[in-house]
C-alpha cells in the first residue's frame, strides 16, 4: 500500500468519524429538545382556561388529557432515546474497527519495511563472510549497501533536511555551535554535524548544525 493511499485511508476515517461524531450531537440535541417541550407543555396543562374546561365538562366535552400528552412525549422521547443508542453503538463498533484497521497496516507497514531490508543484511553478512577482499572493493560493497539502505527508507517516506547555506530554522535545526564568519549573514548554516530527517513532513530528528554568530 503507497503513502498516498494509506493518507487516503486514514482522511476516510476521520471523515466517517466525524459525521458519526455529528449525528450523535444531532440526536442528544433533538432529545434535550423533545424534553424541554415536554416539561413545558406539561407544567402549562393544568392551567390552561379551567372555566371553559368545566363548561366543556358539563356539555359532556372532555378537556384535553394530560396523561394522553405525556404518553404521546414520552413514546417520541423513547423513539429519540433509542436512535441515540444506535448511534451509539454504531460509533462504538466503527471506532473498534478502525483501530483495528490501524494495528493490521501498522503491521503490514513493518512487514515491508523490513522485506526492503532484507538485501541489504543479505550484503552485509556477504561482506563479513568475504576473505582477502581489498580496500576498494570493500568501500565498493559498503557504498552499495549505503544506497540500498537509502532507497529502503525513502520509499517508507524518509526525507533529508537540506542544511547547506541554508538560512537556521528551529523548526528542523538544532544549532549546537556557533563560529564568526564576516562574509556570511548571522543564522547562515556553515557546517552540518549531524544529518536530519523528516518523515511526510513532520521532523524525526532535526539537523545538528553549526550557525553564524557574528
Amino acid at each position: 500500500m503507497t503513502a498516498f493511499e494509506k493518507d487516503k485511508m486514514k482522511k476516510k476515517d476521520e471523515a466517517s468519524l466525524e459525521d458519526m461524531k455529528e449525528q450523535i450531537e444531532e440526536a442528544l440535541a433533538e432529545e434535550k429538545a423533545e424534553r424541554r417541550a415536554f416539561d413545558q407543555d406539561a407544567a402549562e396543562a393544568p392551567f390552561e382556561d379551567t372555566k371553559g374546561d368545566a363548561a366543556e365538562t358539563q356539555a359532556g366535552e372532555q378537556p384535553e388529557d394530560a396523561d394522553a400528552l405525556k404518553e404521546k412525549y414520552e413514546a417520541e422521547l423513547a423513539e429519540k432515546e433509542n436512535r441515540y443508542l444506535r448511534l451509539q453503538a454504531d460509533f462504538e463498533n466503527f471506532r473498534r474497527r478502525t483501530r483495528q484497521e490501524k494495528e493490521e497496516l501498522a503491521a503490514v507497514v513493518t512487514q515491508n519495511l523490513l522485506k526492503d531490508l532484507l538485501p541489504f543484511l543479505d550484503n552485509f553478512e556477504r561482506a563479513l563472510a568475504a576473505e582477502g577482499t581489498d580496500e576498494g572493493g570493500l568501500r565498493a560493497g559498503v557504498e552499495m549497501m549505503y544506497k540500498q539502505l537509502v532507497e529502503a527508507l525513502k520509499k517508507e517516506g524518509l526525507e533529508y533536511i537540506e542544511t547547506k547555506d541554508k538560512p537556521f530554522d528551529p523548526n528542523f535545526h538544532q544549532a549546537v555551535m556557533r563560529v564568526e564568519d564576516a562574509e556570511k549573514e548571522d543564522g547562515t548554516i556553515v557546517a552540518e554535524l549531524q544529518k536530519g530527517y523528516m518523515v511526510k513532513g513532520r521532523v524525526i530528528r532535526p539537523s545538528m548544525v553549526q550557525v553564524v554568530g557574528n
